[in-house]
């Protein structure tokens, strides 16, 4: 078998534990919801953000729905490498590549099926996005580009980690990262030091350019630092990735 079959087994693998484990479906794609009607609904009027809530809301609640995802992930990988399954990948002569290939790919389509509910319960409840065709193709990029970047970070901090419950844990700061963003209301209405730290993180940029696309007024400037931010992250988790499951493995 191909390198490519074998990241399609991998892939089935990954999609049908990712289906018996009703905690990582709620994580990824109940999750957000929840938080969207606990923002929205709870606090929305609380913040002034110049437009409706839910309009301003949805670009940081995309980028939630990715990382709320992610500690299964996390705990899968490190569950690979610890409980001896990659033993007898090893025996059958499995690719290397497609383990962690498989991985990556669940987690993205994951995320895709979250922001997918995401957006649909909040056009149920008002998101009105002047976004054209090709500002929803570059969300829809954006978005695609962001998930592998995760995806690989995540997978490196679960093959770092000791055990199953430490890798879960790992995955916290992503999680925790977008509510010091843009994501939950501007960061020029932060204390000082908040701001600062809200407007050089790299998950604001992200949020901002998606905010851009779905109101249809994008920003090259807040485009260009949200690519070269997930290509770093990308960069960064895969050469961090190969090298702890090779060493491992």
């Amino acid at each position: 078998m191909s390198a490519q079959s074998h990241s399609l087994v991998m892939l089935r693998r990954n999609a049908k534990h990712i289906a018996r484990n009703p905690i990582s479906v709620f994580n990824a794609v109940l999750m957000p919801i929840v938080l969207m009607l606990m923002f929205v609904y709870m606090f929305g009027e609380a913040f002034d953000v110049g437009v409706d809530y839910i309009d301003y809301a949805t670009p940081g609640l995309i980028l939630m729905a990715v990382c709320y995802g992610l500690s299964s992930t996390a705990v899968a990988v490190n569950s690979d490498m610890t409980k001896g399954i990659i033993n007898r990948f090893k025996v059958m002569h499995v690719s290397r590549g497609a383990v962690l290939n498989g991985h990556v790919v669940a987690t993205v389509l994951t995320n895709l099926v979250a922001i997918a509910a995401l957006v649909g319960v909040a056009f149920l409840f008002g998101f009105s996005p002047a976004a054209s065709a090709l500002d929803w193709l570059g969300v829809a990029g954006l978005v695609l580009v962001l998930g592998v970047a995760a995806s690989w970070l995540t997978i490196a901090l679960g093959l770092a980690a000791k055990s199953p419950e430490t890798a879960g844990l790992a995955s916290v700061p992503l999680v925790m990262l977008p509510f010091f963003s843009s994501a939950i209301v501007p960061a020029d209405k932060m204390g000082p030091g908040l701001r600062q730290f809200a407007e050089y993180q790299p998950f604001t940029p992200i949020i901002e350019t998606l905010r851009g696309l779905l109101n249809g007024t994008p920003s090259a400037s807040h485009a260009l630092a949200a690519f070269a931010w997930c290509l770093g992250i990308a960069v960064v988790g895969y050469l961090w990735a190969s090298r702890s499951f090779t060493k491992r493995a």
